[in-house]
């Protein structure tokens, strides 16, 4: 079965905002509501559709969807049915009768708006699920890091500096003393809005402004961080790159991203390695390829040459009679494996040098052996 693809149902790129999502989602579920749409599939697309908003129109199933794709959900869009009556499909319509009203007053904007916002339906017998008490987490953070392929065979420490939201050293984060409760949301961290619609009422819940969450404030904030507990400085962090890293690859440094407010988990740095190209080298997963010039006396005698590798001159032995664009290997002078025992081989690549100039003699002699070749 072909996996969905939620923004193709939607008709909207990837990045569209959530704007243009709820605006596409509000054409389309008027376009295909089974009440008001007969033809055949009506039904069955406005379910795509609800499926399809219910995961972009919420900002955390978007990010799961946009990194695992529909089988994120294959066992429903979210954690199932709660007071929201949110299931694989959606939420679903498919019952109301819109018969009873003009379609012009049903609002989508506000049911998008009470659905996807971490509202649930809040009319006789819902449930209102318990809030703890958290603080913001800080941002992951990016960083591109430029390295040789030497450094990236042995493996290097490398010292970066990057600007970020840090803890704040005079309150060490907390944002401030003399812990009291939110007033604004008495604790909870969220703040609760009802609205009465065609549907009936709905109750919508935001992060509180006031604390952000956090649930709590203080009878004295920091004057140093205004009480958030984050301060902008500069830091100098030394990352360790392992030996074997590959170019394009990416490594996370645990705990080194930007710090939550009053406290929140701080976020990680992801570094995105460079490996920079070599005059010499070419790199082929663990081995390095190189092409080397032998006289073609030694091509066709045999005989010993220096070849240059990561640790420095080596002599290759030249078989007898070895052709042009033969690979000769030279074990373990490769890159380390990454995680794992050993090195990757050298391959030396052969080429064949023809002088440009010759002596008579050389001639001569040349002429001679061509001679004996017929």
């Amino acid at each position: 079965m072909t996996a969905k693809d939620f923004y193709k149902i939607l008709g909207v790129d990837k990045s569209a905002t959530k704007e243009e999502i709820k605006k596409a989602y509000k054409a389309l579920a008027k376009k295909y509501h089974p009440d008001l749409n007969k033809e055949a599939g009506a039904a069955e697309k406005f379910k795509e559709i609800n499926e399809a908003a219910s995961v972009l129109g919420d900002d955390d199933k978007r990010k799961q969807y946009d990194q695992f794709g529909p089988e994120a959900f294959k066992y429903g869009t979210g954690s199932g049915a709660g007071a929201g009556g949110f299931g694989a499909g959606g939420f679903d319509f498919s019952g109301f009768d819109f018969s009873d009203f003009g379609f012009d007053r049903f609002d989508f904007d506000s049911i998008f708006d009470t659905f996807f916002s971490g509202g649930g339906f809040g009319g006789r017998g819902s449930r209102r699920s318990s809030f703890r008490q958290r603080s913001a987490g800080g941002r992951d953070l990016g960083y591109d890091l430029t390295i040789t392929l030497e450094e990236a065979a042995s493996g290097v420490k490398k010292k970066i500096k990057i600007t970020k939201n840090d803890v704040c050293e005079e309150c060490e984060g907390k944002g401030g003393s003399g812990e009291t409760t939110c007033l604004d949301c008495k604790g909870t961290g969220m703040y609760r809005e009802t609205r009465r619609t065609a549907f009936g009422i709905f109750q919508t819940s935001t992060t509180c402004r006031s604390c952000s969450g956090a649930g709590m404030a203080f009878k004295e904030e920091c004057s140093a961080c205004d009480g958030s507990g984050i301060m902008r400085k500069t830091k100098t962090i030394e990352v360790d790159v392992p030996a074997g890293i590959m170019n394009n690859a990416r490594l996370r440094v645990s705990g080194e991203g930007e710090a939550g407010f009053r406290g929140g988990r701080t976020g990680d740095l992801y570094l995105l390695i460079h490996v920079e190209p070599h005059d010499i080298f070419e790199r082929q997963g663990d081995d390095l390829l190189i092409e080397q010039k032998v006289r073609f006396v030694i091509a066709a005698l045999g005989g010993k040459v220096k070849v240059p590798t990561l640790d420095g001159e080596a002599e290759l032995k030249i078989p007898a009679g070895t052709q042009p664009g033969t690979i000769l290997r030279m074990k373990g002078k490769g890159i380390k494996r990454l995680h794992s025992f050993g090195r990757g081989d050298q391959l030396v690549k052969i080429s064949i040098h023809v002088p440009t100039h010759l002596t008579r003699e050389q001639e001569k002699i040349l002429r001679e052996f061509e001679k004996t070749q017929k």
